[in-house]
């Protein structure tokens, strides 16, 4: 769940000192949630969720179909690139 939300937070260009500042947590809290430590109540994980996309549901952040991740996806993906033919190479060439 902490690798969700991490995506989610970078899909949304939010830095991390800016979402514990909207959740109320200071920024190590923070860190503690998005490395997975398991002594970070609910309510704060919570609460840095609606921070950083507010009204989304912890089910809806597992299901991965958040726009603002999807474009993220977009973004990432490689992009095939097809090889030049001879003639436009010979055309490129100066």
């Amino acid at each position: 769940m902490s690798k969700a939300l991490v995506r989610l937070r970078h899909a949304r260009q939010i830095k991390q000192s800016e979402a514990a500042l909207r959740a109320g947590i200071s920024r190590a809290t923070a860190q503690r949630l998005e490395r997975g430590d398991p002594g970070i109540a609910l309510g704060i994980l919570v609460r840095y969720l609606e921070a950083i996309a507010p009204g989304m549901t912890l089910l809806k952040l597992l299901s991965g179909d958040d726009p603002s991740l999807l474009a993220l996806d977009e973004r990432l993906r490689s992009q095939r690139v097809r090889g030049l033919s001879a003639a436009e190479l010979k055309a490129l060439d100066f």
